[in-house]
């Protein structure tokens, strides 16, 4: 069995919401970037550790917070080690509104891994009415609207996040055991 870990950033708890069904279908720990965009030297290890990652974070002005960015600078010492070589990779992000450059952050999110030397999960739900239900095939994309809370994000979208945990940890169980 593989060990996910899901790392993110939330500002105002939606994609800590995201992050909570993500790692319900993975069966994965979950790993907060503190408002300052750090981690603390223990996750960093549990991080390390994993076999597959899956980032998130808000969509903040098209791209990621700049707390994520943070951290993702700071995986330049995997980058020159190698790493994180080999690990399964897979991303969920939510914005106010249906598109919101979403695809900008989960692309980010794509580069980021790949030059890390990952391998990347794209999203296997059609938008059925159950699931995926903004149509992203490169990962998961939420929307709840600008003034709502985080329990307002709707039913079909966490189901996609629980659905696409549940593939990343598969994909990562297939190739590392």
């Amino acid at each position: 069995m593989s060990k996910t870990v899901v790392v993110y950033h939330s500002g105002y708890g939606h994609a800590q919401r995201i992050a909570q069904f993500v790692a319900e279908g993975a069966g994965a720990q979950l790993i907060a970037i503190d408002a300052e965009g750090n981690l603390t030297d223990a996750q960093w290890a549990d991080v390390s550790a994993a076999d597959a990652i899956i980032l998130g974070s808000p969509t903040y002005m098209g791209s990621v917070s700049w707390q994520f960015k943070k951290f993702a600078d700071a995986t330049s010492k995997q980058w020159l080690s190698r790493a994180w070589k080999d690990k399964v990779a897979g991303g969920f992000t939510i914005s106010s509104n249906m598109s919101g450059d979403k695809l900008t952050t989960i692309q980010y999110f794509i580069t980021l891994t790949m030059q890390l030397g990952m391998i990347w999960v794209g999203q296997a739900e059609m938008n059925d009415g159950v699931h995926n239900r903004l149509g992203s095939s490169s990962g998961v994309m939420a929307q709840c609207g600008p003034t709502e809370p985080a329990d307002k994000i709707p039913q079909n979208d966490l189901d996609t996040a629980k659905a696409y945990g549940k593939r990343v940890s598969e994909v990562a169980t297939k190739l590392h055991g």
